[in-house]
């Protein structure tokens, strides 16, 4: 099935275009995206929920995001990332329950499976409370291979350290920590 996303211009506002996924990868077309941190509190500290990504993917095996997506053409960010938490992880939430922390421009140039891949993204980024056990998860094992609670500033520090498998932008991160805090 061919997913289309709506080509957006510098501030994620959509053209009137829409272009399909793999061409916008291929041709670093700028499109959105939406990304959600879960985040709970454990004896006075905040963790984070990092989801490993499937060895099939882009960037496989590695730690990310605890829920993100491509926006189709036509939907929004809240309607996406709520859609993307069910998904890939399980978790229903509303529009309501997402907190905005601010938004990033991502520019990426790669090569996954001997295909060239240029990713021009534009993200909203959400973090959502939710004090959840990793085996009640439902995991979409075509997106998450497994997910593991982390304590937020450990998870900071080990991704700036690159101490563990990830593809996390620590900028991001600390978006999500300095909101978690207000």
């Amino acid at each position: 099935m061919m997913e289309y996303l709506d080509i957006v211009d510098e501030n994620g506002n959509p053209t009137g275009e829409k272009v399909e996924r793999k061409y916008a990868h291929k041709n670093g077309v700028r499109h959105r995206t939406a990304h959600v941190w879960i985040l709970r509190k454990r004896d006075d500290k905040i963790q984070v929920l990092l989801q490993k990504r499937a060895e099939t993917k882009s960037f496989p095996g590695c730690y990310d995001i605890s829920s993100a997506g491509h926006i189709t053409a036509g939907q929004d960010f809240l309607e996406s990332a709520v859609r993307e938490l069910h998904e890939e992880l399980g978790i229903t939430a509303s529009e309501s329950d997402l907190v905005y922390c601010g938004d990033r421009k991502i520019i990426w140039d790669d090569v996954f499976f001997g295909e060239e891949y240029h990713d021009r993204q534009f993200t909203k980024v959400f973090l959502l409370w939710k004090d959840v056990e990793e085996n009640d998860l439902v995991l979409q094992v075509e997106e998450v291979s497994s997910v593991l609670w982390m304590d937020l500033d450990e998870c900071i520090n080990g991704v700036r350290q690159n101490a563990f498998k990830n593809c996390i932008y620590p900028e991001e991160l600390e978006m999500v920590r300095k909101k978690a805090k207000e």
